[in-house]
């Protein structure tokens, strides 16, 4: 898990024929859409403006360090040139994707989603399209070995997979739910691992277990202390593909927040990115990578290696650790000083992260006057003089360099 762990921030990208509908990619199940009526998405998607060395600058140059690409979603349709269906693109969108990404030094992974809309045996339930229409007899063991075949397919000609991202289980839920007996979750996760050693595997096949656990488009309070490595997938505007009206858009220092929160409780974050069907970074989403990579620049190394530290913050602020340097987030500006509990007497060094000018630490003297409204603060805490002004950065960190 140490490249994982490591690079602590990657790039989700949901991206389909769904663009062309342009407004969410469940848009066939949530306007049960006929495959008739669904089928203009295909006749019509051409992107034409892909170019994925853009996005795999982009991408690094927010500080992102790894990639996870759904290459097949809900809707079955395909991003690669698969042997087993003609419901794919006019051409390879995924090779030329990864060799993009792994050019720039980025880790690969592949989405795939375990549901099936178009396939003629994938039989109906709760989520389908077609949920109030009666589809007749399917075979889902079927369906499973050509789920199977794909999987085969795509870590077989790509390369080096480094995560693989199953999409999702949900027995137990009402109507047609299907889990792990359904995927034959087991053998696939088998054959993912004999293909691929060295893969990791997310935890949505159903079996309880995987290398590393989803939680999406939340922030669990206390992290998952305890638990296996993690990664909240979370997006821009509360939609995974291009969704061109959709207004909730995430601001830059909200999504450094989040980062940041993530980090602070021992967690990866996947942030999504919708291509539009052309094949470009909306303008609103470039406008956000690059405000994060603006204070990524100054600031990655409190993220990038980094993870939860044991010391408590004060309130409004984050600590994430790396080695014996903490970094103390300022989510909000304080009044003149910062009292860092438990602190006292293990720092040698403070400064600030963004250009290494020195952060002073106050030696509290109870006998001087000017002191005295100091006074009563635990014998253990560290307090740091801050400048009045606040620096022009999005999220102020002060690189605390911890006594040996």
């Amino acid at each position: 898990m140490s490249w994982f762990t490591e690079a602590r921030f990657g790039l989700f990208v949901h991206w389909g024929i769904y663009a062309a509908a342009a407004r969410h990619e469940w848009v066939k199940s949530y306007e049960r859409l006929s495959d008739e009526h669904y089928r203009r998405y295909f006749d019509h998607f051409d992107p034409d403006l892909y170019d994925p060395g853009v996005w795999a600058d982009e991408a690094v140059n927010a500080g992102m360090k790894y990639l996870v690409v759904t290459s097949k979603h809900h809707d079955g349709f395909c991003l690669w040139d698969s042997e087993l269906t003609d419901y794919k693109a006019r051409r390879d969108l995924l090779a030329p994707m990864l060799d993009a990404f792994r050019e720039r030094g980025l880790r690969t992974g592949l989405y795939y989603s375990l549901l099936d809309w178009h396939h003629p045996e994938f039989p109906n339930d709760l989520y389908h399209p077609q949920r109030d229409e009666d589809l007749g007899d399917r075979d889902v063991r079927i369906y499973a070995d050509y789920m199977h075949g794909q999987v085969r397919e795509l870590l077989t000609r790509y390369g080096r997979i480094d995560t693989m991202w199953f999409d999702f289980s949900y027995a137990g839920r009402g109507f047609g739910a299907k889990g792990p007996d359904e995927w034959r979750s087991a053998d696939l996760e088998r054959l993912v691992r004999e293909l691929q050693p060295g893969i990791l595997v997310n935890n949505r096949l159903g079996l309880g277990g995987g290398d590393f656990t989803t939680p999406e488009q939340v922030m669990p309070p206390g992290g998952l202390a305890g638990h296996k490595p993690w990664e909240a997938c979370q997006t821009l505007n509360g939609s995974w593909g291009y969704h061109r009206d959709n207004l909730d858009w995430k601001p830059v220092d909200l999504l450094l927040k989040m980062l940041v929160d993530t980090v602070s409780k021992g967690g990866n974050m996947l942030l999504n990115v919708g291509p539009d069907a052309r094949g470009q970074f909306e303008p609103r989403a470039v406008e956000r990578l690059r405000g994060i990579g603006k204070w990524m620049r100054l600031h990655a190394r409190s993220i990038h290696g980094a993870g939860a530290s044991e010391f408590e913050p004060p309130p409004d602020c984050r600590y994430t650790q790396r080695g014996d340097r903490l970094y103390l987030h300022l989510l909000s500006w304080p009044m003149k000083h910062v009292h860092l509990p438990k602190l006292g007497g293990r720092v040698a060094y403070a400064q600030f992260l963004h250009d290494a000018s020195e952060v002073p630490i106050v030696e509290v003297d109870p006998k001087e006057p000017f002191h005295h409204y100091l006074r009563g603060l635990p014998e253990d805490t560290l307090t740091l003089q801050l400048p009045i002004t606040r620096p022009d950065v999005t999220i102020p960190v002060v690189e605390l360099f911890l006594k040996s």
